[in-house]
C-alpha cells in the first residue's frame, strides 16, 4: 500500500520527511518514511496527526472511500 496522495501532499506543501518525523515525535526520518512508503501502517492516532499537520482530511489521505456514509432515513 503506497500512499502516493500522502507523499504528493507533503511535497506540494514543501515539507520534508524529516520535518514530518519530528512533528510526529519520531527519532529518525525513516519512521515517517516507512509510513509514506507503505512499509508501516500508521495507527489511527498517527494518521490523524499527519492529516492535521498537512491540514487535509484524514479520509482523503488514507482511505480510498469515505469511512462512513450517512444515509437519509425516510419516514412513511
Amino acid at each position: 500500500m503506497k500512499l502516493e496522495k500522502l507523499r504528493a501532499e507533503r511535497i506540494s506543501q514543501g515539507k520534508t520527511q524529516t520535518y514530518m518525523a519530528k512533528k510526529l515525535g519520531y527519532k529518525y526520518a525513516s519512521g515517517y518514511a516507512n509510513i509514506e512508503m507503505g512499509r508501516t501502517k500508521p495507527s489511527l492516532v498517527i494518521a490523524k496527526q499527519i492529516s492535521e499537520i498537512l491540514n487535509v482530511d484524514v479520509n482523503d489521505l488514507f482511505f480510498e472511500q469515505k469511512l462512513h456514509v450517512k444515509s437519509k432515513k425516510t419516514t412513511a
